[in-house]
């Protein structure tokens, strides 16, 4: 049996996803002003978008980052997904293919809304979710400037430990 038998009858079905060369910018600006370019193209605006990503990048909750900015959690979201930040819509991939039915007119709004379960907040986040691709020049913004953050907290550590005695 060859490689043509074994492939035989194998389609794609969906597209990979192109990422593209990783880059990162290292720059002086601050992720605010690196984010006014998108503000149209965000639910809050960039200083808020900033102020919601390092938060959560952080390690913080969505809840806690809205908190932060001044926006309602569903916002805070919406614009974390917008950045690039992945894992946000609130359905499971079951409640998620009802929500694909909805979207592709197979079935009414209020059957998907009772096949999935979900209250209208989290119904709505989640058709935001699928039908909103992250924003490529916000995401790769907000990966530089985190990445230049984290740079700076290894450096800071590095010369914390070159200061402490050796443990031998």
């Amino acid at each position: 049996m060859g490689l043509a038998d074994i492939a035989e009858g194998v389609t794609v079905t969906t597209r990979q996803r192109e990422r593209g060369v990783a880059s990162v910018d290292r720059t002086t600006e601050s992720l605010a002003s690196r984010l006014t370019v998108f503000d149209d193209d965000l639910p809050v605006s960039a200083d808020a978008a900033a102020t919601m990503a390092e938060a959560y990048a952080g390690g913080t909750s969505v809840g806690d980052a809205a908190t932060e900015a001044g926006v309602a959690p569903t916002t805070a979201a919406k614009t974390l997904h917008r950045l690039g930040f992945e894992g946000l819509s609130p359905f499971s991939p079951l409640q998620r293919e009802m929500l694909d039915d909805w979207l592709t007119a197979q079935c009414s709004r209020a059957d998907a809304l009772e096949l999935t379960g979900a209250n209208e907040r989290e119904f709505a986040l989640a058709a935001f979710v699928a039908t909103h691709e992250p924003n490529e020049g916000a995401a790769g913004a907000v990966e530089s400037a985190l990445s230049n953050a984290r740079d700076a907290m290894v450096e800071k550590q590095d010369a914390l430990a070159a200061t402490l005695p050796d443990s031998d």
